[in-house]
């Protein structure tokens, strides 16, 4: 489908002019669940689910958005001095644009056409796909340029700070920095990375669990404060420390036996889950495929276990998974509570992996799930007239 040809069309009918066409990708997570807002490892490869955002300036100093997917369009001022979050679909766009503002980017009022081809509700990043293209667009319509990092950096504080999720940089990250055919091992502190080229003969194959989840305000936000919990009491007795990330398993376990069973469990996930995205970029460098897929299987036991963010339906659809010939491994991906898992499978078994996953699962739960068989993909950008996908 050639996204980009088709949205154009759709823009120049709807407001009679030619826009310039951007996207950012979704992302898996290949390991390194909930470390992020740790000040953590993570080890995130965009997909070739992209959100498509048209743009072009208007001559007032109103922002218009239209969403196919919804078929809504809504206008917002550019200069109101007090926006508020509506809860809606239209927060992630406008967050964007009030952040870019109040950072010093003076925007252009500018009508986006946006079409999301990343499942929304799995765990994919839908919505740092929407942050990143519509940066991109309205960035792009009004003459400015940025670093990527700093773009990930200001699509991040608009989620935390005007919708309400307080993750961490890594969707943004990825979606801006990803590479073709490659992983990428981020430290999430430093924002240092280095790319992991992903073996040939091994597709990505994402799970949707059909399993929904809202995570703004609910569970994720509290997972996040149970680690700020656990830090606040670590530093009372290290106060070097300045996250997770600082804390060896033997200071866990020396010093925090007196937490809480829970906030212990949580801090005991994110210290293990780290050693294990620094194991899993020296197995893919070495070519061990093995070893990394022993990791990924630890690293879900870890988030059912000690973090507490997987379902009966995520853990069902890995069991099947990973008794599948040609999969390497298996674990859940994204914040949890449902969402989709991430299958390292080689590619002359992902077509009766996807058949026998798809009926067994179905045979367990009485859902359908959906299957996307993916390679690594690159990362936002303008794209150009001549662009195929």
């Amino acid at each position: 489908m050639n996204h980009a040809a088709e949205l154009r069309r759709a823009f120049q009918a709807r407001w009679a002019t030619t826009p310039r066409i951007f996207r950012a990708p979704g992302r898996v997570n290949l390991i390194g669940e909930h470390t992020d807002y740790n000040d953590g490892f993570v080890m995130p490869a965009a997909i070739e689910f992209s959100t498509w955002v048209a743009g072009a300036g208007r001559p007032d100093r109103v922002l218009g958005i239209y969403s196919e997917n919804f078929g809504d369009f809504r206008e917002f001022p550019l200069d109101d001095t007090a926006p508020q979050r509506l809860n809606h679909w239209t927060d992630y766009v406008r967050g964007v644009a009030i952040t870019l503002e109040r950072a010093g980017y003076r925007l252009r009022g500018t009508n986006l056409l946006i079409r999301g081809a990343v499942p929304i509700g799995g765990g994919l990043s839908s919505s740092a796909a929407v942050e990143v293209a519509s940066a991109f667009a309205l960035l792009g319509v009004a003459g400015r340029t940025l670093d990527r990092a700093q773009i990930a950096k200001l699509a991040q504080r608009a989620e935390n700070e005007f919708v309400g999720m307080w993750c961490g940089i890594m969707d943004q990250f990825i979606c801006c920095h990803a590479m073709a055919g490659h992983a990428l091992m981020l430290d999430c502190r430093s924002l240092e990375f280095q790319m992991a080229p992903l073996p040939a003969g091994v597709r990505m194959v994402v799970g949707n669990t059909m399993v929904r989840h809202e995570l703004a305000g609910g569970e994720y936000n509290r997972r996040r404060a149970d680690c700020q919990e656990g830090v606040r009491h670590m530093t009372r007795i290290l106060p070097q420390i300045h996250a997770l990330r600082d804390v060896t398993l033997a200071e866990l376990e020396h010093y925090g036996r007196d937490l809480p069973d829970s906030i212990f469990r949580r801090c005991r996930h994110v210290i293990t889950e780290n050693t294990r995205v620094e194991q899993a970029a020296n197995s893919l460098k070495h070519g061990n495929l093995a070893a990394f897929g022993r990791l990924m299987a630890e690293s879900h036991a870890s988030l059912r276990d000690d973090y507490e963010v997987s379902c009966k339906e995520l853990d069902t659809m890995v069991e099947i998974a990973v008794r599948q010939p040609g999969v390497i491994g298996s674990r859940m991906t994204g914040g949890g509570f449902g969402g989709c898992t991430i299958n390292l499978v080689r590619e002359d078994h992902v077509a009766g992996f996807c058949e026998t996953v798809s009926r067994a699962y179905k045979e367990e739960t009485g859902k359908q799930p959906l299957m996307y068989v993916t390679n690594a993909a690159g990362g936002a950008g303008e794209v150009t007239p001549s662009y195929r996908r």
